[in-house]
């Protein structure tokens, strides 16, 4: 058999379609191969079998070898002979279907994304070009909505800034600590502490026993994201500020410390 090269996902028993495989044994279809019917399918690039089969690590993920094959290369193939040559660790699949850095999801171009086909940065929806996104398809930065091309968007289809509705371009007047103001977001100096990660990148040697285990993958791609809870992050990132920066929240209009407590749990109550 002339050693062409594939990809092959199948359950976590070795089977696909009810067939069952084995590790380096050369399987033969007797007959016509035809595409989606007779033979056994394959794919050239890895990530196009996860067209077909659940991006799930409990799949199994192999290199195969095969015959005079048809189909699209850039697609599905079939071919009737096939052997499977070897079995790739989770690890190595992430690292063949992302051209990131710790991604846990799959088709990224940015780095630390958990979502699908992000090529920004810290996503965990999918089809962002922007970064630190939890929506979908937003270009802009920051948004927990959908389809914009602003930031700090929680709304869907906005290309202005700041808004928590639908469909706006422009930018609000903003509301702060619960009341009404007559400026807009550019026009105030928030403290730097405000502008803090919920995600933080441990690396492995730093990471306890439970959290090695939580998260198998850790030591191939060198650690993991570590998600802090809200007002965690906030709090650290407080007490890492200057006493002049922690002082800053108080110019702000309509400060009020007890709605400060309440969203991020920092007590300046007097």
């Amino acid at each position: 058999m002339k050693k062409n090269k594939g990809f092959k996902v199948t359950n976590e028993n070795m089977q696909c379609l009810g067939f069952q495989f084995e590790l380096g044994k050369e399987f033969r279809h007797e007959g016509e191969i035809k595409l989606c019917n007779k033979g056994f399918h394959f794919c050239k690039k890895l990530i196009k079998c996860f067209d077909y089969y659940n991006f799930n690590p409990k799949n199994r993920v192999f290199e195969i070898e095969h015959g005079e094959a048809i189909g699209d290369e850039d697609d599905k193939m079939v071919s009737d002979t096939i052997v499977f040559i070897k079995e790739l660790s989770w690890s190595e699949v992430l690292d063949k279907v992302n051209t990131g850095i710790g991604n846990s999801g799959y088709r990224n171009s940015g780095n630390w994304n958990s979502g699908y086909r992000n090529s920004g940065n810290w996503n965990s929806g999918y089809s962002n070009s922007g970064n630190w996104n939890s929506g979908y398809r937003n270009s802009g930065n920051w948004n927990s909505g959908n389809w914009n091309s602003g930031n700090w968007n929680s709304g869907n289809w906005n290309s202005g800034n700041c808004n928590s509705g639908c469909l706006n371009s422009n930018l609000p007047k903003l509301r702060i600590f619960n009341n009404e103001t007559d400026t807009h977001l550019e026009e105030i100096n928030f403290p730097d502490w405000l502008y803090f990660d919920i995600e933080e990148w441990c690396d492995f040697d730093s990471m306890t026993d439970k959290e090695k285990s939580l998260n198998p993958n850790a030591e191939a791609v060198g650690g993991y994201l570590k998600v802090l809870d809200y007002k965690e992050a906030a709090q650290i990132s407080y007490n890492n500020a200057t006493k002049e920066d922690q002082d800053l929240i108080e110019l702000l209009p309509n400060y009020d410390a007890e709605i400060l407590f309440d969203i991020f749990g920092i007590d300046r109550r007097k």
